[in-house]
């Protein structure tokens, strides 16, 4: 699976335009937010908790046209809650998207 990560970039510019000020604070929330989100899959012991935390993820990703993270978060909501090589795979596209 390819990550894109100026697509959040891409994405933040045309929600708001050219402010740089507004994309840098709007993508900072974004990151944030996702990393919250992984860390409470991280930390859930239950499935409704997971799967909980992997729709936020899932719609928080969806907000941004990020596919490929909502594929990652769909997988996730699929998966045994605590599942390592998924959340490695979603700390790596954070990662990733942090990059940018």
């Amino acid at each position: 699976m390819s990550y894109d990560p100026g697509a959040l970039n891409a994405a933040l510019a045309a929600a708001v335009g050219d402010d740089s000020a507004l994309i840098a604070e709007l993508r900072i929330a974004f990151l944030e937010s996702a990393a919250r989100q992984i860390d409470l899959l991280g930390r859930a012991r239950c499935d409704a908790n997971w799967e909980l935390a992997a729709w936020r993820l899932k719609g928080l990703a969806a907000s941004f046209g990020l596919n490929s993270l909502m594929i990652l978060a769909d997988e996730a909501a699929a998966a045994a809650p605590g599942d390592p090589r998924i959340l490695r795979r979603l700390k790596a596209a954070l990662a990733l998207l942090d990059q940018a």
